[in-house]
């Protein structure tokens, strides 16, 4: 607790020097400081024109970018301003840092028998070799869990059926979310207790889960002494899926050979067939639930739980796996545009997508092809969790409030120890 009320008073305190900066940076000397905010908004629009383009368009929309970004820098220097650009943005990096802190969460982990045949599953090459680099096999012997290692050409499936056989009570999984998924759908099918290893790449159902992902060794007591919580999966055409499926950008990036080994320059190459000018939106549709007409968008994500989106703490993580909701996040487009965000975003136990043909789809992370209609649903409650006990246990952004205002409300209250 009072870790909590250190973080919260040093986020207050980062927030008003961030705000006491940002006011004398646009007004002191008014209106000339309002220059720099502009020429950062045309930066903006200028980068994101050029990423929905090819080619001269694509290199002059970034360009323009770049320039403004660099007109940004020269008007601080000219103005003698960059000190107090540069503090203004220190402080807004740390209070985003300590209010992440002072929401953070340990959940309630109620205590559940150890399993007496355990049996954890190892990718070697997920996370550039994170099992073989902490020794997990050695380590999971040493806290009476069996290691199966996963050779190139193995069935995941297959090779936990065996397990099973041999008389595995509890399964769990070092590697990445799409093999995280395979073993967890399993294990819920089976009524078995699962542990979600941190040893993939990103490990966002770890995150959401509260599962310290810089303790992959630690993680294997979720076993030894871990508590239990119940948790939702997704399905999509009867395929499980923990984190989230997407349709659009990611989706057709993920389909290309290159994307393995060069992601960011491969998902860029992607934006203008999704999102540009000459993109087919109406490939995607669904019925809208407020009006209940039909809808399209170029881009899509369908998440087990719902995403925060759109804050600047927390923001890409799931406050609970417990809802028995999807969450559905839609691109805007011109029927389905709200001004005040680029994109929808909701709730719903169920979702259905029509599209024209075959669609590509990311399925936490890996590529899939699905034949239309797409029927989204959530299954509640069919995961047994096991977390180890010194982890969180919670989503990072399980306690956080919705909004600004609500979230400096929060920080004064926990400061003042309510």
């Amino acid at each position: 607790m009072a870790r909590s009320r250190l973080a919260a008073v040093a986020a207050l305190a980062c927030g008003l020097v961030a705000l006491i900066v940002g006011v004398d940076l646009a007004f002191s000397d008014f209106p000339d400081g309002l220059v720099q905010p502009l020429l950062l908004v045309v930066a903006a629009a200028a980068a994101w024109w050029g990423l929905l383009r090819r080619g001269a368009r694509r290199a002059l929309g970034l360009g323009l970018g770049g320039l403004a970004v660099a007109a940004v820098l020269v008007v601080a220097v000219v103005d003698d301003r960059l000190s107090a650009a540069l503090v203004g943005l220190a402080a807004m990096v740390l209070g985003v840092a300590a209010s992440r802190r002072a929401f953070a969460k340990r959940g309630d982990l109620p205590a559940a028998q150890a399993p007496a045949r355990p049996v954890l599953l190892m990718n070697p090459k997920s996370g550039g070799g994170k099992a073989e680099r902490f020794s997990l096999d050695d380590e999971a012997r040493a806290r009476g869990i069996e290691a199966v290692v996963m050779n190139r050409d193995d069935d995941l499936n297959e090779l936990v059926s065996a397990a099973v056989e041999r008389g595995a009570d509890g399964l769990a999984m070092a590697g990445g979310d799409g093999s995280q998924a395979i073993v967890a759908a399993r294990a819920a099918e089976l009524g078995l207790p699962y542990a979600c290893i941190p040893a993939g790449t990103r490990n966002h159902l770890a995150l959401d889960l509260g599962v310290d992902r810089n303790d992959v060794v630690g993680a294997l007591d979720a076993f030894v002494d871990g508590g239990e919580i119940v948790v939702d999966l997704a399905e999509v055409n009867g395929r499980v899926f923990v984190n989230n499926v997407s349709l659009g950008v990611y989706a057709e990036a993920v389909q290309q050979e290159a994307y393995r080994d060069a992601k960011v320059r491969t998902l860029v190459d992607t934006v203008p067939d999704a999102l540009g000018p000459e993109a087919h939106a109406e490939a995607l549709s669904w019925t809208d639930a407020e009006t209940g007409e039909p809808a399209t968008s170029p881009a899509m994500l369908v998440s087990n739980g719902r995403y925060r989106l759109g804050h600047a703490v927390g923001s890409g993580t799931r406050p609970t796996l417990q809802a028995g909701l999807l969450g559905v996040a839609v691109f805007a487009t011109e029927r389905n545009h709200r001004p005040h965000l680029p994109w929808r975003e909701w709730g719903t136990p169920k979702f259905e997508v029509q599209a024209d043909g075959p669609v590509y789809a990311g399925i936490d992370g890996e590529a899939a092809q699905l034949e239309p209609p797409l029927r989204f649903r959530s299954v509640p409650g069919v995961l047994r969790v096991r977390v180890a006990k010194q982890h969180p246990g919670a989503s990072p952004s399980a306690d956080m409030p919705k909004n600004m205002g609500a979230g400096a409300g929060a920080l004064v209250r926990i400061a003042l120890g309510r």
